[in-house]
Parts: C-alpha cells; structure tokens; sequence
C-alpha cells in the first residue's frame, strides 16, 4: 500500500482518488478553493466510456442522482430540417447512458463520495512548492502545512500548478481556435423533449442542446475567431455575451437564435484551449491526469470522459505494476494515444479543419466503445504490457 497525494478535488481528482482507494492505497486529496463551488455554471456531458469507467469506481448511482440521461442524438442543418436521428451508445443500459449534467454538480457529487468512503479532502491547500526525493514527495502549501507521501498526483487541471512546479514547467495551454458559450434557457422554447441531444451545423456557429425532465434548456455555442480579451471567461456581462452570439445564430433558421435569445441572465463563455501533443507526463515520484496532462477542446464532448478513464487506468496499473516508476510509464503507454488521438481530433473540429461524421460520431469511444478500452477498464482484467504489432 503506498501513501499518495493527489493534488486537486476537481473531477479528475476525486475520480483517481476513488480508483486509489479502490486499489487498497491510503489516499489524500488537496484542493485549491474552499469549497465544491468551482465551475458552477458550465454543462457537460458524460459519454458511455465515460460512464463505464464510473462503474469501475462503483460510482454509477453517485452520478445517477444528478443531471438526466440521454438516449438519442439529432443533427440539425442550418435551416432546421434534420439531417439524422440515431440512438446513442449505451441507450439500452441505464448505466451506460450518456448523461447531461453541470460541471459544478458532477464534482460535488464525486467529493461527496470521496469523504463518505474515509479519503481526506482538504479544501483551500493551494500547492506553491513540491520536493521530490528518494524516499518520498513532500508538497508544500500556501497556509504553511506539508504532506508527504510515496506518489503524487497532479489532477489540478488546465493552469496546473504541479505541471509548472515539476513534470513540464514551459508548457501552456494554447487556444484552439473558438470561443464557446453556454447557457440556460427557461420554458418551451425546444421543440425536441428530453433524453435527445441535437447538434446544429450553423452557418457562424456550431450548436447543441438538450432539454432537462424540469424543462430547462441546456445549450452551447461554439464560435470561430480570436480569443477573449484580458478579462477572460468574466469578460462583459450575460447580456451582453447573449447579444454578440445572437447575430451569428440569427444567419439561420435553426432554433438555436430563439433558445439563445429566450435566455435571460445565463449566458457563460469561455476559450476552448488544448495542451501541446507529446508533453512529459511524468516525473520521479509525480503523475500528471486529466487536463493537468492532455486537455482537449471541447468539440468531442470528452473531457470528463477522459478524466474517468484515467483514474481506472491509473489505478489499474499501481495495482498490476509493483514498481511506480513503471507503472507510470504503463499507465501513459495505455493512455497517451488514445487521450493525444482526441486532442488531434477536437483541436481539428474547433478550427474547422474537420467536419464531424453524419452520425455525430466525433471523439474515440463517442460513438462505439471498442474491445480494447473494455479490457483497459475492466477492474477484474489485468492491465496488460501493449506490445508493438511489428515488434
């Protein structure tokens, strides 16, 4: 059993720290901000690889008590008429069903289960140094405390902190070409009803949308053209988002235009950003995970996904792998291609290079999960040593 410290309580955080101690490690989770509340507004959605890595974790009804699930997804072209309409994967398993939630939900219902299942969750521990030694890595914190531990892991995201401190200090984040809205509308105004997600390819904007069981609109609009200005995410106020999207939707004759223009004070946007392809994941006794290692736009809907997965992975791979050295390095030869493959993929749908399928199948595992990632998060199945097919 090794002590390890997992540095962020974010999605990927919770989830490795859920797969650790589900692997018999004695686990501690430190986060940044002093409460769940980070990200409050942004919707995500779960796709089924994202899903059967949750039930890995036993943390299927965890998830199940927020949010609401989809079964089936709609294509849309510019002038509303509907190009397809298909099943999602998992459809015919409740457990695997996509599932449309906020991201401040999904978060605070992983560290829920985190604290219920005896792992320490230490709010408002902001990492500012770390030592990594021959017999253990010791993180220093902004309130003056240490830990110290046989492994770290850094699963504190984009900007992460344990990414500059240690395993790739040089490397930022880039924009990948889009600024993306979110928002919330109220009443009918979709004429779709729920369990159905529909993307719409815009003549200014790629769309998507999905009704809640309460009625509520969630959307999203992906937009080409230059970053936020100084200020970022915050920039102007909702309205004022609302009136810089509403003249690119107003180009067709989607419905997109009359969700967005119904919608009153719910109104985010963000930069779609990616990490560099090839950058060390590892060093010594310390992981990067999740975005910390291999954001992606958000054009695959993936993120999370990905963050799920690899904490089965990880987790897999200490357990199978008795020196953490190599089990580091198994863990990112199982990882790398797949999370760099969508990386490649989603960077390429946000700058336009690449139009997504008929079937809205855009990201590794979105669409149909194949007999490889089964067995990589099959808790019961050994993490074996993937072997080059010309070798």
């Amino acid at each position: 059993m090794a002590r390890i410290l997992v540095i962020g309580g974010g999605i990927a955080g919770t989830a490795v720290a859920l797969g650790l101690h589900k692997g018999g490690h004695d686990v501690a989770v430190f986060e940044a901000h002093p409460d769940t509340a980070e990200d409050l507004g942004a919707f995500l959605t779960l796709a089924t690889n994202g899903m059967r890595a949750l039930a890995q974790l036993d943390a299927t009804d965890t998830v199940a008590a927020v949010g609401f699930p989809l079964i089936s997804l709609r294509l849309l072209d510019s002038q509303g008429a509907e190009v397809t309409r298909a099943p999602l994967a998992g459809a015919g398993d409740p457990a695997l069903r996509y599932r449309c939630l906020r991201r401040g939900e999904l978060n605070a219902a992983l560290q829920a289960e985190t604290v219920r299942r005896g792992v320490p969750l230490r709010h408002g521990t902001r990492l500012v140094s770390v030592a990594d030694g021959p017999d253990g890595v010791t993180a220093h914190f902004s309130d003056g405390t240490t830990a110290t531990g046989d492994l770290l892991i850094g699963a504190d995201g984009l900007n992460s902190t344990v990414r500059r401190l240690t395993v790739a200090p040089t490397t930022q984040p880039r924009y990948a070409g889009q600024r993306v809205y979110y928002g919330y509308t109220d009443g009918d105004v979709a004429a779709e009803g729920t369990g159905a997600i529909t993307m719409v390819r815009g003549t200014e904007a790629a769309f998507g949308y999905a009704v809640s069981p309460a009625g509520e609109t969630y959307w999203f609009a992906r937009v080409l053209g230059d970053p936020l200005p100084a200020g970022g995410p915050d920039h102007g106020t909702a309205a004022e988002r609302r009136d810089e999207l509403l003249p690119l939707l107003r180009k067709d004759a989607a419905p997109a235009a009359d969700i967005v223009a119904a919608c009153a004070d719910r109104v985010m946007v963000t930069n779609a950003t990616e990490m560099p392809l090839g950058i060390p994941w590892h060093t010594g006794r310390v992981l990067l995970v999740g975005d910390a290692a291999h954001a992606a736009s958000p054009a695959t809907g993936q993120g999370a996904s990905m963050a799920l997965e690899d904490a089965v992975v990880l987790a897999k791979a200490l357990r199978d792998t008795p020196d953490p050295r190599s089990a580091f390095a198994r863990y990112e030869q199982h990882r790398r291609p797949r999370v760099e493959l969508n990386i490649t993929v989603s960077g390429a749908i946000s700058r336009g290079t690449h139009t997504p399928s008929r079937t809205g199948s855009t990201a590794p595992g979105a669409s149909r999960e194949d007999d490889t990632l089964i067995r990589q998060l099959d808790w019961e199945t050994p993490l074996v040593e993937e072997r080059d097919p010309e070798a």
